[in-house]
């Protein structure tokens, strides 16, 4: 009789496969990695903007030139980005989020940009397990067309390469996510107290927001990167509510003898040291630990700040997989879906002011219509 009323039960719908790709930098998995991982990046034209013919030497010569050091700066990790490794955690836990949504089954992937998994291996892992929808999920709450912008047209490449045509919505930027915005305050808060526990009560505390820095010039052109971070500090600042906090928007990771955006974190940190003032750093772009937090901040900068005698050295970890980060992962997930669009920020539409002409909704505003002209 069971069986009977088995076969006459209507069989179970299936459910919508979603396939959540997350992208990131990336970062060598060995020593001998060090180099091609350098030559990935240095000729990129998102990165290196040089006339087509000159970038692929120059590039390589530019890897060349700083092999030595970056192997130097990744021995002290053990010779190995950790990134991957704490990509592929927070995938998981994104995906164990989101294991539970009515009619959906979701899987999480990660693409790097400069080394493994790339955009076409990923792409190839996603064609495969034939997903009715696709979200592009950027590690990178603040919009660059060095970092998201890159990683876009890679997975775009990669997808035309290997001929899948998925619906698919690109989530560009969640600088000023609440959710976002009140996990980061959080982690700021409990490290701020923690700083103030070790010094003594005359000592001032000052939080350094560092982000990773950009030419000054890529800036002037139209990218939006650094109004969002400026974005991004306003909302934590307002979420921790503490209206005496002494904190500043900084910039590291210079690595080209042009002009970049600052004020820098070196000259934040030697300003502090001479007016006396303990600093704890908010890395402000970074999602993850990798080299630029876990040498940068925490090897290079500390023996700097000790050297100018600073009274105090403190530092907030990145997100990684913290429980509120990755809830608020999720809720940009269902928001982005909920949209209706191909393309969309935290917020729906575009946030940037009209004069960040390299704002990715500004060039969906440009190619949309002559694009629907060229099909009619």
């Amino acid at each position: 009789m069971c069986g009977h009323m088995d076969q006459m039960m209507p069989a179970s719908p299936r459910r919508q496969r979603l396939a959540i790709v997350l992208f990131n930098l990336g970062g060598p998995d060995a020593p001998e990695s060090v180099r091609p991982f350098l030559v990935n990046l240095f000729t990129d034209p998102a990165i290196l903007r040089v006339p087509g013919f000159i970038r692929p030497w120059l590039g390589k010569l530019i890897a060349w030139r700083r092999t030595k050091p970056a192997q130097e700066n990744y021995a002290v990790l053990g010779g190995r980005s950790p990134l991957r490794e704490l990509t592929e955690e927070q995938a998981s836990s994104l995906e164990a989020a989101l294991a539970n949504e009515p009619g959906t089954e979701t899987r999480c992937f990660v693409a790097m940009r400069y080394w493994h998994p790339m955009s076409d291996e990923c792409a190839r892992a996603v064609k495969d397990w034939a997903p009715d929808r696709i979200l592009l999920v950027p590690l990178y709450p603040q919009f660059s067309t060095t970092t998201t912008g890159s990683s876009l047209v890679a997975w775009q490449d990669a997808t035309r390469n290997i001929g899948m045509d998925v619906p698919t919505t690109a989530l560009c930027c969640w600088h000023s996510d609440q959710a976002f915005a009140a996990a980061t305050a959080r982690l700021v808060r409990e490290a701020y107290a923690k700083a103030r526990a070790e010094l003594p009560a005359e000592v001032p505390l000052r939080v350094l927001f560092s982000a990773h820095g950009l030419p000054e010039s890529i800036v002037k052109s139209g990218d939006p990167y650094q109004w969002q971070v400026e974005q991004t500090v306003a909302a934590v600042v307002a979420e921790l509510a503490m209206p005496e906090l002494d904190h500043i928007v900084c910039y590291q990771s210079r690595v080209t003898p042009q002009v970049w955006i600052g004020p820098s974190t070196e000259g934040e940190i030697e300003r502090a040291a001479k007016e006396k003032t303990a600093i704890l750093i908010c890395p402000i772009a970074f999602v993850s630990e990798h080299s630029e937090t876990l040498v940068e901040l925490d090897v290079e900068y500390r023996e700097e700040a000790e050297h100018l005698g600073i009274p105090g050295y403190f530092r907030v970890p990145a997100q990684n997989s913290d429980p509120a980060f990755i809830a608020s992962l999720a809720g940009l997930v269902r928001g982005a879906l909920q949209s209706g669009r191909s393309l969309c920020s935290f917020a729906g539409g575009r946030q940037c002011p009209k004069q960040h002409r390299d704002c990715p909704h500004e060039k969906l505003r440009v190619e949309a219509p002559a694009r629907a002209k060229a099909e009619a």
